[in-house]
C-alpha cells in the first residue's frame, strides 16, 4: 500500500532518508537539516514535491520522494523520481515495481524521471523492466550554497 505522508510519519521519514544517503545507491550524504527542510515542505504544500509512505502488512517499509517540474521537450509535467528507498527486510517483495506501476496510473504527468548511480545494476535494472530508457545527457549543477 501506498499512502501520502503525514505528520505521524517525521521520524519514520528523517531516520530512513537518512539511511537511504548512507547506503551505496547515492554518491554523497546530504545534510540531515535537507532531509528536515524536506519534510516541512512536503507538510506546508504538494506543489514541488510528494512522499508516499510504503506499508506492509501495517508495517512502513518505506518511502518514495517525488519532485515537480515543467518541461517543454516533455510537453508538460514531469516528475522526478527522486528517492525511492525500501527498508532491506522488505526488498524483493514487488514494492517498487508496484509503486511505480501505482504512479503511472495515478498522476497526471508528460513523463517520470530519475536518476541512478552507475553502479547501482539492480535499480537499472528494475527501472528498465517497468519502460524507463537511459537517457544520454549530462547534468550540470550550481549549488548555491555549498557545504
Amino acid at each position: 500500500m501506498f499512502r501520502k505522508i503525514q505528520e505521524k510519519d517525521k521520524a519514520f521519514y528523517i531516520n530512513t532518508a537518512n539511511e537511504f544517503y548512507d547506503s551505496n545507491a547515492v554518491d554523497h550524504k546530504v545534510p540531515c537539516r535537507n532531509i528536515e527542510n524536506t519534510f516541512n515542505e512536503l507538510m506546508r504544500s504538494n506543489e514541488y514535491a510528494e512522499c508516499y509512505i510504503f506499508e506492509k502488512d501495517g508495517e512502513k517499509a518505506g518511502y518514495a520522494l517525488l519532485a515537480k517540474t515543467f518541461s517543454q521537450e516533455a510537453g508538460g509535467l514531469v516528475l522526478w523520481i527522486e528517492e525511492i528507498y525500501i527498508l532491506p527486510q522488505f526488498r524483493s517483495l514487488g514494492l517498487g515495481g508496484n509503486f511505480l506501476k501505482f504512479i503511472k496510473e495515478n498522476t497526471k504527468c508528460a513523463r517520470l524521471r530519475l536518476e541512478l548511480c552507475p553502479s547501482n545494476t539492480r535499480a537499472y535494472a528494475a527501472y528498465k523492466k517497468h519502460g524507463f530508457e537511459v537517457l544520454d545527457y549530462k547534468q550540470m549543477i550550481y549549488d548555491k550554497n555549498p557545504d
